[in-house]
């Protein structure tokens, strides 16, 4: 079969032949993917990847091969779902079950592939913070695949949002009530912040957060280390917590990941959810669309069609 394997040139990866899939385990199902989507993490990993493996996390295609014992989705039913330890970018995967989504019928596989990663680190993130209604809620990198699932999410539970980004088109138009360019350390405080930048805007998020608020970290996007005076946190914001969050260590330790998923799917599908699929390419293109998108001329994510 075909994957997308990691190489030691730059942008370090290639569409290649590669054996079949190891025999799936009595509770996997083998997907042939339609669809996968490229997320900055994995992309910056693919440098300290080892050479010849398979990388990638999110995609969505159709059942091949039922699991063994009858669990998830039937074959034949097209579903969504995300591989980890990283091995999605192939022409078949095997996985766990009850971790794959059936899709509705009006969700295409483009657009199922932007869901995975960046959706549920937004769902889960918001979890930690419990009720959003009525809460004032602050998403920084708005405009990137957690942001902008992050907003939405907010706002349909009816928060107030603040979207921070440096390119702000089109956020209020996804449910940002406002939206800046930086976050400064004085002013107005959130009940709840998500933080995908690090650096000075974590430190301005910590000294930004309301007595009892929650400030979730779910990556890093700057070198900077993150400064904040101490003293001000604890005493300003009493019972305030920061949470870090990996998305792959919480998917570990729950077993809701298709309840999750189709949970997204089903607010896609709904249309209260919108995706960024604006990028979508041929797999074959996939060095052009790993530089893109790592060179920040992709605003979110590139999907890459399997043909």
């Amino acid at each position: 079969m075909r994957a997308l394997v990691v190489t030691a040139d730059q942008p370090h990866v290639e569409l290649a032949e590669v054996p079949e899939p190891r025999a799936p385990l009595p509770f996997e199902a083998v997907v042939a993917v339609r669809a996968l989507s490229l997320n900055r993490g994995e992309s910056n990993g693919l440098a300290g990847a080892e050479p010849g493996t398979i990388h990638g996390w999110d995609f969505a295609g159709v059942v091949e091969q039922q699991a063994e014992d009858g669990s998830g989705p039937s074959t034949g039913t097209r579903v969504v779902g995300v591989k980890y330890p990283p091995g999605a970018w192939a022409e078949r995967v095997n996985v766990p079950a009850d971790t794959l989504a059936a899709l509705p019928d009006t969700v295409t596989f483009e657009q199922a592939a932007t869901l995975p990663v960046a959706g549920l680190t937004a769902l889960r993130a918001y979890e930690q913070a419990g009720l959003l209604l009525g809460k004032r809620v602050a998403v920084t990198g708005a405009s990137g695949g957690v942001g902008l699932f992050a907003l939405q999410l907010a706002r349909l539970s009816g928060a107030h949002v603040t979207a921070i980004a440096r390119r702000g088109e089109g956020l209020q138009e996804l449910g940002a009530h406002e939206v800046l360019s930086t976050l400064d350390p004085e002013g107005d405080t959130f009940d709840v912040i998500l933080d995908g930048v690090g650096g000075g805007l974590l430190g301005a998020a910590l000294q930004r957060i309301a007595p009892g608020g929650t400030v979730v970290s779910y990556a890093s996007t700057i070198p900077e280390p993150v400064s904040y005076p101490a003293g001000l946190f604890f005493r300003r914001a009493p019972g305030a917590k920061l949470y870090g969050l990996f998305i792959f260590a919480e998917l570990e330790h729950t077993r809701t990941t298709a309840s999750d998923l189709t949970r997204l799917a089903d607010l896609v599908a709904a249309g209260d959810l919108k995706v960024d699929a604006s990028h979508i390419a041929s797999w074959t293109q996939a060095p052009d669309a790993v530089t893109k998108l790592l060179n920040g001329e992709i605003r979110c994510k590139a999907v890459l069609t399997v043909d």
